[in-house]
């Protein structure tokens, strides 16, 4: 199986020779080392750049633990720079190196360098690219595999067993490749335990990883939900018997953030044009890691859909919040009642916008006077939209609202023309 990641490889090969040091984010696991090992390195050499003029370093191989060193490192880049034309410098997981930010420096003025760096901790690598770079680092962000990219590795398979498969297993490229469901439910376990949970436990040196592991399932279970370090810790304090305070709580949750495990959406008043601080959502980068925390038990299709739907839209560049709508109106008795609409996303790329709804399914017209409450309600011009869980045919309503279903979303970068 040949999985293609177009899109991200077509952006590195824009982005040579511009003078700045090219920063390839993600999550563990999510491909980051194939993109640019094997994808890109490829590509280089398919134009005719020869072996000697890749310089490739994977940090996290133990036997270049030497190299972690960050003038051992300096020490043996320079030694490559044979000649004086260009040379592309690839470095795998380089938060493992110490001042790495200063080895990297190093070469902003070296004219036959071009660099290309990997890493997997949000924390080390925003601070270095906004400040230790010196303005001249350029975020690349990877996540695991769409639902297109997948759906182009396997193109014979039914859409909708593709579909569920991955609500349940998610994307990271090794699972997608896995033909067993057990040893994707295996793989996926052990990728959390051994791998996400281990670095964040020894990355910050936590002793009583309990409250961690319960934290991260609580999140698991509760996708699509309003929360908040505050409700959290009354849960744990009433449900789990647990102390944990919410400061606590708070840092754990960065630090899941941090490892690009979770992502926080922030709620957003519409009509006010402001951000509402708290509470907010949670989202996992990867549905089958968050399936493999609760063990496959709580696979609410509903709830995957929504995160699908927010990994979809992030991997397209779209900044998304939770949309708000107060809706001031009157009760049966003729009372006035202030009303909070909730709208699932509101997507912005630049000066564009758009408004979705996650319906799973629409059965009645009381369900779609539902979905609709909200987006009927907002006054601008932006597009607004439902994506429905079933194969469903796409129009539009008398009131200009976009109803599409799932795997048009997915499979189609261009069906929301707002944000595409």
């Amino acid at each position: 199986m040949e999985i293609r990641r177009d899109a991200l490889l077509k952006r590195l090969m824009d982005l040579r020779h511009n003078g700045m040091i090219k920063v390839i984010t993600g999550m563990r696991r999510c491909g980051k080392s194939y993109l640019l090992f094997r994808l890109f390195s490829e590509a280089l050499k398919a134009e005719g750049v020869s072996d000697e003029h890749i310089v490739m370093v994977n940090l996290e191989d133990r036997r270049n633990k030497v190299l972690r060193d960050p003038d051992k490192l300096l020490e043996y880049i320079d030694s490559k720079l044979k000649d004086d034309q260009m040379h592309y410098v690839l470095l795998d997981e380089v938060q493992l190196v110490s001042d790495f930010e200063d080895v990297l420096n190093s070469y902003l003025q070296v004219k036959n360098a071009d660099l290309y760096v990997t890493g997997s901790n949000a924390r080390f690598l925003s601070k270095d690219i906004v400040t230790g770079f010196r303005g001249r680092g350029l975020e690349i962000k990877v996540h695991p595999l769409s639902f297109l990219e997948i759906r182009d590795a396997r193109p014979d398979e039914p859409v909708e067993n593709l579909w569920v498969e991955y609500m349940t297993y998610g994307g990271l490229p090794q699972v997608v490749t896995m033909t067993s469901a057990q040893e994707k439910v295996v793989y996926l376990k052990s990728l959390f335990k051994h791998t996400y949970l281990k670095d964040i436990k020894e990355r910050y040196d936590i002793k009583l990883d309990g409250d961690l592991e319960e934290l991260i399932s609580t999140l698991a279970s509760t996708v699509g939900g309003l929360t908040n370090p505050r409700k959290l810790a009354d849960t744990f304090r009433t449900v789990k018997k647990s102390t944990i305070s919410q400061d606590t709580i708070k840092v754990y949750i960065d630090y899941l953030q941090d490892a690009f495990i979770i992502e926080r959406a922030l709620r957003y008043d519409i009509k006010g044009r402001r951000y509402i601080d708290t509470p907010s959502k949670f989202y996992f980068e990867d549905l089958g890691l968050r399936n493999a925390l609760l063990n496959f038990r709580q696979v609410e299709k509903t709830h995957l859909m929504e995160n699908a739907i927010y990994n979809e839209l992030r991997t397209r560049g779209m900044a998304v919040d939770v949309g708000e709508v107060i809706w001031n109106t009157k009760d049966e008795d003729g009372k006035k009642i202030r009303k909070i609409l909730e709208v699932d996303f509101v997507c912005n790329q630049g000066y564009k916008r758009a408004y979705i709804q996650s319906a799973f399914s629409i059965p009645d017209d009381t369900k779609r006077d539902q979905e609709l409450q909200s987006l009927r309600r907002i006054d601008d011009s932006f597009q607004k939209v439902v994506i429905i869980g079933d194969h469903s045919p796409r129009y539009q309503n008398e009131d200009g609202i976009l109803f599409i279903d799932i795997y048009d979303f997915l499979l189609d970068k261009g069906s929301i023309n707002s944000v595409s």
